[in-house]
């Protein structure tokens, strides 16, 4: 049976599609849908043989809300019991960062990441939603810090062997484990660069950009933070930094926002100037790699060599699909989307001028 790819990228106004065959050489642009709508967090679902797209969509005037589509883009359903929290707690939902499903043995299940942080699941793939609420009960939620993003869970990672762990960042509280499918919560902080909130509590006041986790070894994490790189072996007990070859200029630490991890284990970044300029350094537009049993990072794909783009990629803005060879593709901040096919090397320009791009996400579809 025949495969298609839906490239999803939600931006400040609107959801767009990219579609093509598995050879991924010609795209059509679909959208936009649920224009005038900021969509932080974008989803195609095929679980159980039917296909359901998902945005995360917020507005000035009407807030944040969950919408999904069943016929790829062309009508929407607003969820109705969607995400929210209790008015005793004070909290406001303002957007949905992050739409995640569940592990292959809960094919129905879809976690959502908020702002202000919290995290919330849907056993009836996106009908009614709760809060996982023991995260926000946690003892250190008082102390709980927003970067200049705003307070985000923007980070869910479920572990693909076990349903009851999961991993959730935000920033700039930073990384929390559970092992009981959210009924208890522990902080994954030790060996990261503290940020300067001037909080009392030492195991949170970490912001993180964005985690992924390894395809081979679901102990094996590693994290964009706001002045470093990471890589934990023990499923977020330590960090350690895995910088080497990323110094840029000066004595700066590696900032930037996206990571994104293949199928076979590489690694990629673009690293930005600094947290001051998060522009492209010198304008140029590099993608750093760093393949399976190196210990160095390398500029291996200069995207548009003979132009400059003073621009940005945000933490959920690069993703790679799961063909064979993948796909690596970013979105920037001037509403550009850039495909590789051979690993980073060399760079295409998909069609189209969007608006600023905050999310990219491959859909693979059968028939």
């Amino acid at each position: 049976m025949s495969k298609r790819i839906h490239l999803l990228v939600g931006t400040s106004k609107g959801v767009f599609m990219y579609v093509s065959d598995e050879e991924r050489r010609q795209w059509s642009l679909k959208g936009p849908f649920l224009n005038g709508w900021e969509a932080y967090s974008v989803m195609g679902d095929s679980r159980g043989g039917t296909h359901r797209m998902f945005a995360g969509t917020s507005h000035a005037a009407y807030g944040a809300t969950i919408r999904y589509s069943d016929d790829f883009g062309e009508t929407w359903t607003q969820v109705e019991e969607g995400p929210r929290y209790a008015p005793e707690t004070g909290f406001s939902l303002n957007r949905i960062w992050q739409l995640m499903p569940g592990a292959p043995s809960q094919p129905d299940t879809i976690y959502a990441g908020a702002e202000e942080a919290g995290l919330f699941v849907s056993r009836d793939r996106g009908a009614t939603w709760r809060e996982l609420d023991a995260l926000t009960k946690h003892p250190s939620r008082p102390n709980w810090f927003g970067g200049a993003g705003g307070l985000c869970l923007h980070t869910i990672i479920v572990d693909p062997h076990n349903e009851k762990r999961i991993w959730v960042a935000m920033s700039a509280v930073g990384v929390f484990r559970t092992e009981d499918g959210g009924e208890t919560w522990q902080t994954c902080n030790t060996g990261l660069n503290r940020a300067a909130t001037g909080q009392q509590d030492d195991s949170i006041g970490y912001c993180i950009h964005k985690m992924v986790i390894s395809p081979t070894d679901p102990n094996t994490l590693y994290m964009q933070e706001h002045s470093g790189v990471f890589m934990s072996t023990d499923a977020g007990d330590t960090w350690t930094p895995i910088e080497e070859g990323l110094t840029l200029h000066g004595d700066d630490r590696p900032f930037g926002f996206p990571i994104a991890i293949a199928p076979n284990g590489d690694l990629f970044l673009i690293p930005l100037e600094s947290s001051e300029k998060r522009s492209m350094l010198g304008g140029k537009l590099l993608v750093w790699s760093r393949r399976p049993g190196d210990t160095k990072w390398e500029p291996i794909g200069d995207v548009v060599p003979e132009e400059l783009r003073h621009v940005s990629v945000l933490r959920d803005a690069m993703a790679i699909d799961s063909f064979e060879p993948y796909g690596l593709y970013f979105g920037t901040s001037s509403g550009e989307i850039f495909c590789s096919l051979d690993r980073g090397v060399t760079w295409s320009r998909l069609p189209g001028q969007l608006s600023r791009i905050m999310s990219v996400k491959p859909w693979i579809v059968e028939g």
